[in-house]
């Protein structure tokens, strides 16, 4: 096959050697998806070799592929064209931050001037993903007062529900990057403000997303059955949001965690088949809709955990060449260290400790990172180290420096 077969054709080979599947035992897992007005057996054969040398794309059957493969059709098979969320603050409302401070300053709140503070939003929350975390902290910190402050002012109903929505969704913002930073009970704080925002504007999905980053909290503190609790009181807050998708996948990460393997795959295909139904994210950058690929980056969390090392580093290398532009910039370096974690943990069990330590220490050496997650899913690199390699010099001192940077922010 030629190497520049689309990335989708490419992964179809991947994703079924992983699983040690010849052409046919895949297509037999792919039959009972399918309609009953479906191809032979021995004609779908003949078409999933096309497929993967990459000469059909197979429109009508994309769904049911994702789905045999334990993922959504979108990460499976991207979507061109996708909008980034920068540079619209000027383009849509015609103002620059300095505009919008002077109107807000000037008490000049108008509909032009709150779809600029929306756009304002989304644009912080989806620099969140790759700008430095001190920068985001400031600058988030410096809008969440000004929105606050407008509930001050003269304003109609309506103005005073978009305004405390908006407050809402950059106090989430605010307490994801305090937390990223170590700031562990400032970020509670700012939780349950975000939280109390949601539901006094009537929002599920800040209410639904509140609820989120306390089983995100819960789970970087090895609280699993609190993950699984937070989880069901956000599903139960927001069923049919976005942010259930990433709900079920911290309930199928605790779960993984706790060593029920069966409960993960429940959690973790109910989470699919949400994000299925959904459309497209309207912007995938922001970090408060869930983007397709993300799936991705949660069953490869999952499967590292449950010892699925071909698929996890199958995975792996998906999430990174998706979170990675055409030029070679990191798109999202924290999915990519976490990947590279992903990776090295596979290596280690290998026997392959170099490559190991490799893949551990550029992990660790990323300029964006999450202090609380990247510190537990190291700690299973950490784990993997310390049983099978606890007489090597370059390990143990690997181990070292991961027990340094575990005790100050990274």
């Amino acid at each position: 096959m030629s190497d520049d077969r689309p990335d989708w054709a490419r992964r179809m080979v991947a994703e079924r050697e992983a699983r040690g599947w010849s052409q046919l035992r895949a297509v037999r897992a792919l039959m009972p998806r399918l309609d009953a007005d479906a191809p032979a057996e021995h004609d779908m054969v003949r078409q999933w070799k096309r497929w993967e040398a990459g000469e059909a794309y197979p429109r009508k059957y994309a769904p049911a592929i994702a789905a045999t493969f334990g993922t959504t059709t979108f990460a499976f098979f991207p979507v061109d064209g996708q909008r980034d969320g920068r540079a619209e603050i000027q383009a849509v409302s015609g103002m620059d931050t300095v505009d919008i401070v002077s109107r807000l300053r000037a008490s000049d709140v108008d509909t032009a001037t709150l779809d600029a503070l929306r756009i304002t939003t989304d644009r912080l929350c989806t620099e969140y993903a790759h700008a430095p975390a001190e920068q985001l902290l400031i600058e988030g910190r410096a809008w969440l007062g000004r929105v606050a402050n407008l509930q001050h002012q003269r304003l109609t109903l309506a103005q005073h529900r978009d305004v405390i929505a908006l407050a809402g969704q950059l106090a989430l913002l605010v307490g994801c990057v305090e937390y990223d930073s170590g700031i562990g009970g400032a970020a509670e704080a700012t939780r349950r403000a975000a939280l109390d925002l949601g539901g006094e504007a009537g929002d599920p999905g800040i209410v639904g997303w509140a609820h989120e980053m306390k089983a995100w909290f819960a789970l970087t503190a090895g609280d699993y059955r609190g993950v699984i609790a937070a989880a069901d009181a956000g599903i139960a807050a927001a069923p049919k949001h976005s942010v259930a998708v990433q709900l079920y996948a911290q309930k199928a990460k605790a779960w993984a965690r706790i060593g029920d393997r069966q409960q993960t795959e429940v959690a973790l295909d109910a989470g699919r088949q949400l994000l299925e139904s959904l459309p497209y994210p309207e912007n995938i950058a922001n970090h408060f809709q869930v983007d397709p690929a993300k799936f991705d980056f949660y069953r490869m969390d999952c499967y590292r955990r449950v010892a699925e090392d071909g698929l996890a580093s199958q995975i792996a290398g998906e999430v990174i060449r998706s979170s990675t532009d055409f030029d070679g910039t990191e798109k999202a370096p924290m999915r990519i260290s976490e990947a590279r974690v992903t990776l090295a943990v596979a290596a280690a069990r290998d026997g392959d400790l170099e490559t190991a330590l490799s893949f551990g220490q550029q992990a660790l050496g990323s300029s964006r990172r999450s202090v609380p997650s990247l510190a537990m899913v190291a700690s299973d690199l950490g784990g993997v180290l310390h049983e099978r390699y606890a007489k090597d010099g370059e390990a143990q001192a690997f181990l070292a420096h991961l027990r340094e940077l575990r005790g100050r922010p990274m």
